[in-house]
């Protein structure tokens, strides 16, 4: 069956691709969903005085709000509907799985399959109205405090501002279900993906600007094309990478015959916890900057100006917490996802077992020790992507923030967004193959 669909996945190409007519369906869905969330980002709020928003904005950009504006599609510089973005979804989803860790009942649910399942995504809804509303609260509480931003403070433009933002954000985790359930890839991914995506033409025409002008010079700027391809292959590679586990399956007997025991494989992926290390990473990180930024007006004690510059892009404390926390939540979100007790009880439960590791308690250890050092390389890796724009900044100075976090999420969607696309159409594939035989065997019995 393996050599089947390898055989079928290298015979794909453009005329297969042109007869899946549910797949094209699919990709257009896909393709429009995302265009009316690109317009939405170019939707600003009612009551808001443009101009003087992108002044204050721009004091704060280096800040969690850049990062947040990048996450956003630039929802965030333009202060439009969909300005939370679908941060407040992401975060509610992270809550409730370290929940289900917690809560007896929460992990009851979880072990429920299909029904439970459910009942954890309508708790995550629940979750990201509850946050959405928080956030959307404390952006028009923000706004109304700056002076000219709102053309008509009062409880009216706070009402309005919430009820909006909760409202896009909403929409927004609306859209992502109906791009996984009906388009192609993962709906929310997707969405993020569009979004840094759309701000990297401007990212890319400012670097050549700067080229222009004299500011970078011919070398760096080539130097910087040669490791945005080098990273994207080693992210390829890293994120593809696993290690695999041999599991063994028992010989059955069925009646009089004697059947060989299959065996498989439990794979252990080297990058786990996927993104979200850097992403909590930077956004603790860069919280004490926007503060900074916002309490310009006030005078700080000499001790948290101190602090507050050491924790600034280039700085050696900045660089050194940055590294620390992406290793400590690779382990910490990989610990949350992946429990070695629960798989070992599964293999138990359905006879399987690993080579010379007794089944149950013995497993669940030896599966632990094996992922804590896939682990410890996969944080590694992490650390390595995401510190490349800080030495590139501090060391060369160049602006261009390359790699990182948007990096890493582009490469990774796309992979298994093609993954996905390629599953369809091997699934299109089979069906045409199954209908040939049909109606060869009908013609024969004709």
């Amino acid at each position: 069956m393996a050599s089947a669909a390898e055989q079928l996945a290298s015979n794909l190409n453009f005329s297969a691709f042109s007869k899946a007519e549910e797949l094209k369906k699919r990709i257009w869905f896909t393709l429009g969903a995302l265009l009316v969330y690109r317009l939405g980002t170019y939707i600003p709020l009612p009551g808001i005085n443009l101009a003087a928003y992108a002044q204050a904005f721009n004091h704060q950009a280096q800040g969690i709000l850049g990062m947040f504006n990048m996450f956003a599609g630039g929802a965030v510089a333009r202060m439009a509907i969909f300005a939370l973005g679908i941060m407040p979804y992401i975060s509610a989803s992270i809550i409730v799985q370290l929940m289900t860790s917690v809560v007896p009942a929460l992990e009851q649910l979880k072990k429920d399959g299909e029904q439970g399942r459910k009942v954890i995504n309508q708790y995550t809804r629940y979750g990201t109205v509850l946050l959405a509303t928080v956030q959307a609260y404390a952006i028009a509480v923000g706004l109304q405090g700056s002076q000219g931003i709102v053309t008509n403070p009062g409880p009216f433009f706070l009402f309005s501002t919430v009820i909006t933002l909760v409202g896009g954000t909403m929409f927004l985790m609306w859209l992502g279900e109906q791009i996984t359930a009906r388009g192609i890839g993962n709906g929310i991914s997707l969405i993020i993906f569009s979004g840094i995506v759309a701000n990297l033409p401007q990212a890319i025409s400012g670097t050549l600007e700067l080229g222009r002008t004299g500011a970078l010079s011919t070398p760096i700027i080539l130097a910087i094309i040669v490791l945005t391809i080098a990273v994207i292959g080693i992210i390829v590679f890293v994120e593809r990478a696993q290690r695999r586990l041999l599991i063994q399956y028992p010989k059955r007997q069925v009646g009089n015959r004697m059947f060989q025991g299959d065996t498989s494989h439990l794979p252990l992926k080297l990058n786990t916890s996927g993104v979200i290390p850097p992403i909590f990473a930077s956004s603790l990180l860069l919280l004490p900057a926007t503060i900074a930024g916002f309490a310009q007006s006030h005078n700080l004690p000499a001790w948290a100006t101190t602090v507050l510059s050491s924790l600034g892009h280039g700085q050696p404390l900045y660089m050194a917490s940055y590294a620390a926390m992406i290793i400590f939540f690779a382990f910490f979100y990989t610990a949350l996802v992946f429990n070695p007790k629960d798989t070992a009880d599964q293999l138990k439960k359905h006879s399987g077992f690993i080579p010379g590791i007794r089944p149950g308690e013995r497993t669940a250890e030896y599966i632990d020790y094996v992922l804590t050092r896939v682990t410890v390389l996969g944080a590694i890796y992490l650390v390595i992507i995401c510190m490349l724009p800080e030495f590139l900044i501090s060391w060369a100075g160049v602006p261009f923030y390359l790699g990182g976090t948007s990096l890493l999420i582009v490469v990774s969607v796309t992979l298994d967004t093609v993954a996905q696309i390629q599953g369809h159409l091997i699934a299109h594939q089979y069906e045409g193959l199954i209908k040939k035989s049909k109606l060869r065997g009908g013609k024969r019995n004709r």
